[in-house]
């Protein structure tokens, strides 16, 4: 018997990267997986992965910008497998227009920072709406925010800071208000992690250095003196998603290296 047996999970932004790493956990531990992504071509890698493990899976090709798209996900899910118990938004990131200038205070561009707050706080809304209910009813839910090393600092975007941490708030916000409806809302936190968005190649250019050079910089940011892989991640998000769980809720955990601690 796996700790996930007879659940099914929701993981956006599962093409690659943390999302990736954390649906093929959870499908490890039993639980059924719906993963969605802008691309399909990675969708159709991770599904080959996690029914590998002897979980099913289901890709959800979706635009998370697209409020229908957002929704169809959960909707999807909850056609196939009936349900949907456990929700992991890890969609987020950062995107320019002109360049570094689109994020300068002075001469930040509106429609990037629009964009970018419904990237990484709205999205994570609307898919958790369009969950809550079947999860009420059910008396179960498992909520996972994934936040950012920036949720509770300085050092980020003027907006990717803004929403980050205003994922906390709505994180709490969340918790109080769903749980005694047996549904738990965490945020899981991650530092500087070996994924595309760090976007290594462009801070090596930022820094004069080449791409070592760029990582070596980074990891100084942590206690462990590294950058973490995606898979660090993948244990405590499926602990949050167990059924276990239920005495952890309103949370904000960082499995970060020690980030700037």
């Amino acid at each position: 018997m796996k700790r996930l047996d007879g659940l099914s999970a929701v993981v956006t932004g599962g093409g690659r990267g943390i999302g990736r790493a954390i649906a093929l956990d959870l499908a490890r531990e039993g639980a059924n997986i719906t993963i969605s992504s802008r691309t399909g071509s990675q969708l159709d890698e991770v599904v080959g992965e996690i029914e590998a493990t002897g979980s099913t899976a289901l890709a959800v090709e979706a635009n998370a910008l697209m409020k229908d798209e957002a929704i169809s996900v959960v909707s999807s899910a909850t056609t196939t497998f009936g349900k949907v118990d456990i929700l992991v938004n890890n969609v987020g990131g950062g995107t320019s227009q002109r360049g570094p200038e689109d994020h300068d205070p002075y001469t930040h561009d509106d429609d990037v920072f629009v964009n970018d707050l419904m990237l990484n706080l709205v999205t994570h809304y609307w898919t958790t709406k369009a969950a809550l209910p079947g999860m009420r009813d059910r008396s179960f839910g498992r909520i996972i925010n994934i936040g950012s090393g920036y949720a509770k600092r300085s050092g980020g975007t003027l907006v990717y800071s803004a929403a980050k941490h205003g994922l906390i708030g709505y994180t709490r916000a969340l918790a109080a208000q769903v749980a005694l409806h047996g549904i738990t809302v965490n945020c899981l936190c991650p530092g500087w992690t070996n994924t595309q968005l760090i976007g290594i190649e462009r801070r090596a250019e930022r820094f004069d250095t080449d791409v070592s050079g760029a990582k070596a910089l980074l990891a100084e940011d942590n206690l462990l003196d590294r950058i973490l892989e995606p898979e660090e991640l993948g244990p405590m998000a499926v602990l949050l998603a167990a059924p276990e769980s239920a005495g952890i809720t309103g949370q904000v955990i960082s499995v970060d290296g020690g980030f700037k601690v």
